[in-house]
């Protein structure tokens, strides 16, 4: 049999408060986040905490994902990162390397691929897990309970013994930098403090310099573009026009030029 999981994470600000979630159906799925982390670390701990809720089935693991840069660095760029000592081309280390050694470890012997689903595109199981991670979030942003969800409860196989989450005493506010961000956000259990459900809200969509992973993805994989999306007001728009008129340029590529 093959598992369908939604796997996403949330931020608000990116980072700020931060979620995870995945999620099966209504009566199987989890969910937990950090005070201050980036939507990055989120969509990882989501495909981790699903890989250790499973780790106790022989099934295929089908997780759908809409983050390509989640995607890539599991399916592509690891084994060139461990190979140079989980750095990257250009000689940096590796972001969000302790997530990322841990689902490394965890996949080992796993029956697994992932499918990129486009996000905010009514998918139904990634909506859900969309939800739920937004949901930590907005928990983490106004104090209140997190909704963390049963757990792997299907077909009266309980998830395994282990415990996903920790106590709400047990979180922290991440340092400044990315690599303490980082560090600390994955030495602190993940919150549990209700089981209240999840409610679907919108999630904010990153912004165009909201992507802490970009130098990762060029440095890697340079030949495959990345899409992003930027709003502008009529204003900026014209200025931009302008700018690019005068050096003989579309708007894209005046904004490329500019990175």
């Amino acid at each position: 049999m093959t598992i369908r999981a939604a796997a996403d994470g949330s931020a608000l600000g990116n980072p700020g408060p931060a979620g995870w979630a995945w999620y099966v159906d209504d009566t199987c799925w989890a969910a937990g986040g950090w005070k201050h982390a980036t939507n990055n670390q989120g969509e990882l701990m989501a495909v981790l905490q699903l890989f250790k809720a499973t780790a106790h089935l022989d099934d295929d693991l089908l997780i759908l994902c809409d983050s390509q840069y989640v995607i890539n660095s599991v399916t592509k760029w690891m084994p060139g990162w461990k190979k140079k000592g989980w750095r990257k081309a250009d000689g940096k280390p590796v972001m969000n390397v302790e997530l990322l050694r841990e689902i490394d470890e965890a996949l080992v012997g796993r029956k697994y691929r992932f499918e990129w689903v486009k996000g905010h595109a009514n998918h139904p199981l990634n909506e859900a897990a969309d939800s739920r991670a937004r949901a930590v979030s907005e928990a983490f942003q106004r104090g209140g309970p997190i909704p963390t969800g049963p757990g792997w409860v299907r077909g009266g196989d309980p998830m395994p013994s282990g415990d996903l989450v920790g106590g709400a005493d047990d979180t922290v506010e991440l340092p400044s930098t990315p690599g303490e961000r980082a560090a600390a956000a994955l030495a602190a259990p993940i919150v549990a403090t209700s089981t209240a459900p999840a409610v679907a809200t919108p999630r904010e969509v990153p912004t165009l310099f909201a992507l802490d992973e970009l130098d990762e993805q060029d440095a890697i994989a340079p030949e495959e573009p990345i899409e992003l999306t930027v709003s502008l007001t009529p204003a900026q728009f014209a200025r931009l026009r302008a700018r690019a008129s005068a050096a003989g340029l579309t708007p894209e590529q005046a904004l490329a030029k500019l990175l």
